[in-house]
């Protein structure tokens, strides 16, 4: 039998159901949402529909509203249809996936699947999102075609943002079922699926549950502060920033006590469940939890946001007085001795070998991981692959235990765990004695089961630059950028910088790109790897320059990163950007200057050089014009104030999309531009996309004549600008550089509009950049944000 989710119902409105409900609809998927009846409605409201959806009603304005945002674009909320559990119910007769994420108890979920059962159509998929129930109990007493076609779906908060989704099948679900739910998470969903045993909390509520635990208590018995071991467990161990105190805030206090309590009876067999019961963590969090100091929820949890002299400052809680202090900056000499190497086995290899105060706390809790993911993986999961994918997509860690193990020297490190009184799984130990000296070794990793290495899981669609590197497809490279053969004639432009900041060398490797795709290749990739797509221009160097009087040498450089730009969009062969996370400046005229796109649904796209008291000048606004006002100007009778004063806006207030598909409402994505869940998946899709067009014989972009407004456009936005510099809601210099912006985007001040060449565009973009960089105050602004990471209003 086949599948196809064309439709979903989510029964359970809350914090999760309304996430997930929300991923869906970001998709495009329709969902039907529900949750209970109010069970106070008074005599008048038992037959008002308004009045039996007020939950169902508050819970989806309470996702609406949240930060980060829940649903991609507002009107995706279109998509989500909205009922109660005794009016709507038959509304799940035509889901094709009905998922549960009602209350944590067992007995309810149990009364909801025999509901569900008697209304579903045969071969619909059923899925519980509990964290901790056992699976195969939920569907006991259901039929074998109900068992056959339900498995539990874990996803973790919030849905939109978060990689990771556990699979748990019981002894009854079906195989096929299985294989189509994995691949649906993967490529519709986006998300990075493991499949886990059906034990209690699965594999990473399981794992962080008694790790965390061991962490927090450490902190206390030996006098760490809040602010200590944040420091110590974030970055620099390949950790989030939220590290483990404002990771309890994010999460929610109650939240973490609630897993912990409920885990606890759960796992009489395990050696180290009483970590659970630490008693300096469990009396800590039972007076927080009795203050309501929860978190971010409730304002205040293990730390505190406090205005001080008109100052936001970040206080912490003292953990013995449970009293708010201003905590002084965390210096450790092993810490900093290490921060500025990159590798993290390097760095933690070096930190462990240290002594200070912090070289101890990681030395502990690290060997403390490591021996609790070895014990409990062959309980909870099938392998050590999940294990490890379990931790990096669920809480974003660099690298999971065994791969942490791996760096450090698993044979080693086992030694000195048992030295310091950590216990070694005897798998391990086994593995060692067997001469297995790592966990992963050339594309396979060791199964506990056989005692062997076999060949890790391949997924064809996920193609990584560490890839090519380790297959010697490098064919060019330079200090910031780098090509790379990704075959089937498709080559990769890679930037590599440090935050993928464009700078005299990345438009170097992007001539030396074209000269090779004119060559030797028939398509063209740009995209990468890092953390971000591209934050923009190097501005320290651009600052630098400006401060020596260097004019001569930014009009070169800029005009070089604009002929890269416009050379990249009308080349002879296919350019396909593959924008992800952040793409600001320089970044979004980057992904502009393709024949196409294919961007992460996960996109932050926007032009944001007035922060730094510049106007975008590497063909963005150029683009903007032709993207957004040549469509309109091309009608009859066409009024071009409002498609102008939109872009100008969208510029002018450095209007950043939050997703890819705002970031295609405001012009920097079209609709023609692909939008990929899975991440993972990207440069493959653009790769395929590339090859299409390759093979289709597709023609480059035409050179287009782009509309310029002219006088009478430029002097209506002169107005507004006048208008908010008298209403103090910008300054002089604000105002200064709105109207150079307005003099690009109107193309001056023609006596009337025009059809001109883009180069008298971009020529404009040119001269307005270098004259704002002559102002003392964009100057300023640009020191300012390199010092402080924010922008200056002066």
């Amino acid at each position: 039998m086949s599948y196809d989710i064309r439709k979903v119902a989510v029964i359970g409105a809350g914090t999760m159901g309304g996430g997930i409900a929300a991923h869906l609809a970001n998709i495009g998927i329709p969902v039907v949402l529900l949750d209970i009846v109010p069970p106070d409605l008074s005599e008048a409201e038992q037959g008002n529909r308004k009045a039996r959806n007020r939950i169902v009603q508050s819970l989806f304005d309470r996702m609406a509203k949240a930060k980060p945002a829940n649903l991609a674009r507002a009107d995706r909320a279109d998509l989500i249809t909205l009922g109660n559990l005794e009016d709507d119910f038959h509304q799940i007769a035509d889901c094709d996936w009905i998922v549960e994420v009602i209350i944590e108890q067992l007995a309810p979920k149990q009364a909801l699947m025999e509901r569900i059962e008697a209304v579903r159509k045969p071969g619909s998929i059923v899925s519980s999102n509990t964290s901790g129930i056992p699976i195969s109990q939920i569907a006991n007493g259901r039929s074998d075609e109900f068992r056959a076609h339900f498995l539990g779906t874990h996803f973790f908060n919030p849905p939109r943002y978060l990689k990771l989704l556990e699979i748990i099948p019981t002894a009854d679900t079906s195989k096929t079922v299985l294989d189509f739910m994995v691949q649906f998470g993967s490529d519709v969903l986006g998300k990075g699926v493991v499949v886990c045993k059906d034990t209690p909390n699965f594999i990473a509520n399981r794992f962080i549950a008694i790790v965390g635990s061991y962490v927090s208590e450490y902190a206390l018995e030996n006098g760490y502060t809040i602010a200590e071991v944040d420091a110590i467990t974030g970055p620099v161990v390949g950790h989030p920033k939220t590290a483990t105190f404002r990771l309890t805030d994010l999460v929610g206090l109650d939240v973490m006590m609630h897993v912990n309590t409920n885990l606890y009876p759960a796992i009489p067999h395990d050696n180290y469940r009483e970590v659970l019961k630490s008693p300096k963590t469990n009396a800590l969090n039972a007076q927080m939890a009795e203050r309501k100091w929860l978190g971010n929820k409730t304002g205040q949890g293990f730390y505190k946001t406090v205005t001080a002299g008109g100052q936001r400052e970040f206080h912490t809680l003292n953990p013995e007085t449970l009293e708010y202090f201003n905590p002084p900056s965390v210096r450790f000499d092993s810490i900093g001795a290490v921060r500025k190497i990159e590798d993290l086995g390097e760095r933690l290899r070096k930190l462990l070998e240290m002594d200070d105060r912090a070289a101890q706390f990681i030395r502990a809790t690290t060997y403390y991981a490591l021996a609790y993911a070895a014990y409990v993986t062959p309980e909870i999961a099938y392998n050590i692959v999940d294990v490890d994918n379990a931790n990096k997509w669920g809480f974003a860690h660099e690298a999971g235990p065994f791969e942490m193990w791996d760096m450090l020297g698993v044979r080693d490190t086992a030694v000195k765990m048992q030295a310091a009184g950590y216990e070694v799984a005897d798998w391990v130990q086994e593995m060692l004695d067997s001469g297995h000296e790592r966990f992963y070794v050339d594309g396979q990793y060791y199964d506990f089961h056989t005692g062997a290495y076999v060949a890790l899981p391949k997924d064809e669609k996920h193609i990584t630059v560490a890839a090519l590197l380790k297959q010697n497809k490098t064919l060019a490279q330079n200090g910031s950028a780098r090509l790379h053969d990704m075959g089937d004639g498709v080559l990769l432009y890679e930037f590599n910088a440090k935050m993928n900041a464009i700078d005299a060398d990345l438009v170097a490797m992007g001539n030396t790109a074209l000269d090779r795709l004119n060559t030797d290749f028939d398509a063209m990739v740009i995209g990468n790897n890092g953390d971000n797509f591209c934050v923009g221009a190097n501005i320290a160097m651009v600052g630098i320059a400006a401060g020596q009087g260097m004019w001569d040498a930014l009009e070169q450089s800029i005009k070089e990163l604009q002929t890269l730009t416009f050379n990249l969009r009308h080349a002879p062969k296919p350019v396909v950007t593959a924008p992800h996370q952040m793409a600001l400046g320089g970044g979004a005229e980057m992904v502009m200057a393709g024949w196409t796109a294919v961007a992460d649904h996960e996109s932050y796209i926007g032009l944001v050089e007035v922060g730094v008291g510049l106007i975008p000048a590497g063909g963005g606004c150029k683009e903007l014009v032709r993207r957004k006002i040549n469509p309109v100007m091309k009608s009859a009778n066409a009024d071009v104030l409002p498609a102008m004063q939109e872009i100008f806006q969208n510029i002018a207030t450095a209007k950043v999309g939050t997703s890819a598909w705002e970031a295609r409402e405001l012009g920097f994505l079209t609709d023609q531009d692909a939008i990929v869940m899975n991440s993972d998946h990207r440069l493959a899709r653009a790769k395929q996309k590339a090859r299409q067009l390759a093979d289709a014989g597709a023609r480059p972009p035409e050179v287009e004549k782009i509309y310029a407004a002219g006088r009478d456009t430029l002097y209506a936005l002169y107005l507004g600008i006048r208008s908010f510099e008298w209403g103090k809601y910008a300054s002089a210099h604000d105002a200064l550089i709105s109207r150079k912006l307005a003099y690009v985007l109107c193309g001056g001040d023609l006596s009337e509009p025009a059809w001109v060449d883009p180069w008298y565009i971009l020529d404009l973009e040119r001269q307005m950049f270098i004259e704002l960089l002559h102002e003392e105050k964009t100057r300023e602004r640009i020191m300012h944000m390199l010092q402080t990471g924010k922008p200056l209003r002066n």
